[in-house]
């Protein structure tokens, strides 16, 4: 898989882990980092446009980052409290 076709990929999972999250858990986008973490999306969208595919991986992997860990630690603490 060449690295364009990886960061298209990557943005398309992204895109779909903000879907379900705002399916089955919206209180997660209510975080500020939830925030971050689209933002990430965003100018990864913008540097595979620009080619720059360095940037642009590492970006989609910062907002995967971040929204796994705030997924993972709303279960966390929803198993917490029950």
């Amino acid at each position: 898989m060449d690295e364009k076709t990886r960061i298209e990929k990557d943005i398309h999972m992204f895109k779909e882990n903000i879907e379900s999250t705002q399916n089955h858990h919206p209180e997660i986008l209510e975080d500020p980092r939830a925030q971050m973490a689209t933002d990430y999306y965003h100018d990864a969208q913008y540097y595979l446009e620009k080619k720059d595919y360095f940037t642009a991986f590492g970006c989609i992997n910062y907002g995967h980052g971040l929204l796994d860990a705030l997924i993972k630690f709303s279960d966390e603490t929803m198993e917490a409290s029950k």
